[in-house]
């Protein structure tokens, strides 16, 4: 296990006086089978006329806020402190179910017990069908093999195939691009591979959240040079939770380096920040990132 602590700085700064602004965010962690929050907070500069949090549809915290008076910035800076613990090796080889069972109970029939995953089986904005993402991951689902195995098998071919790229996406890229030209960055390959599961009649989570890297030796670790992440949730009845967390963009389970912020359809559900605004006119945006190991448990 890992106490981990992260402080997620956004800086907007307007050229001209905002009039009024709606603001959405998604910056507090959640609880699930390998996570505890240990604390969170939300520090809004200048303090909005009006705030309030609740719970979404999918289990998430987030924050509204708005401002009814001019402003020329905005700063909001979201520290969270959480205890992460990772999935057991065992708990993985222990699953027995095929791919193909897995997906007939996710199907609708009458008399069968309504299993809640089933909301994510179903296309999304940055998530549509793709026919040929589907013939990629037939690849590895082939006829009655273990859906653990195959997913694995689908996270080290997207490691593989695809070049992490920083620059050649934009947040608004359509997934069938970022698969035709082999590169992207986390948000790409998780839609790659939600498109992937969800092709093939099984569930699958996008999950937003931040990856705790350790500087090589010698080198001290840089405030704010961390960044959020991105991942993928498949409904795999058995695991803790059921729920096999994947990261394809380091081939890997999810373990307890990774800090779980919210999860949903795709990253439209999840941005961490968003808004509507009157006025401004062009603005310069900054995000800075700190995630790092704290208590009994840092080395």
């Amino acid at each position: 296990m890992k106490f981990i602590r992260v402080e997620h700085e956004t800086k907007c700064t307007y050229d001209s006086e905002v009039q009024l602004a709606h603001h959405l965010a998604y910056l507090r962690p959640l609880s699930n089978a390998f996570q505890e929050v240990l604390d969170t907070s939300l520090v809004i500069s200048p303090t909005p006329d009006s705030h309030y949090e609740n719970v979404d549809s999918f289990g998430n915290k987030r924050d509204f806020f708005s401002f009814q008076s001019a402003h020329e910035y905005l700063t909001v800076t979201a520290c969270c402190q959480v205890l992460t613990h990772e999935l057991p090796r065992e708990s993985v080889d222990a699953v027995s179910l095929t791919w193909e069972q897995v997906r007939d109970s996710l199907r609708y029939a009458s008399g069968m017990k309504y299993v809640p995953a089933c909301e994510f089986v179903f296309p999304s904005a940055y998530a549509p069908y793709v026919a040929k993402i589907k013939s990629y991951a037939l690849e590895s689902f082939t006829p009655g093999r273990k859906i653990t195995q195959a997913a694995i098998e689908l996270t080290q071919r997207i490691f593989k195939d695809f070049k992490y790229s920083p620059k050649s996406t934009e947040v608004n890229t359509p997934v069938w691009e970022a698969f035709d030209q082999r590169l992207g960055v986390c948000q790409d390959f998780s839609h790659i591979m939600l498109v992937a599961f969800r092709s093939l009649g099984l569930s699958a989570k996008y999950m937003s959240g931040y990856l705790l890297t350790r500087q090589p030796v010698g080198q001290k670790k840089l405030r704010g040079a961390d960044a959020s992440h991105a991942w993928v949730a498949l409904y795999c009845p058995g695991i803790p939770g059921d729920w096999l967390e994947l990261d394809p963009t380091n081939n890997m389970i999810a373990d307890e380096s990774h800090v779980r912020l919210s999860s949903g359809r795709d990253f439209g559900d999840v941005s961490p920040l968003r808004g509507v605004i009157r006025g401004g006119g062009e603005h310069e945006l900054e995000v800075a990132v700190t995630a790092e190991e704290f208590g009994e448990e840092a080395s």
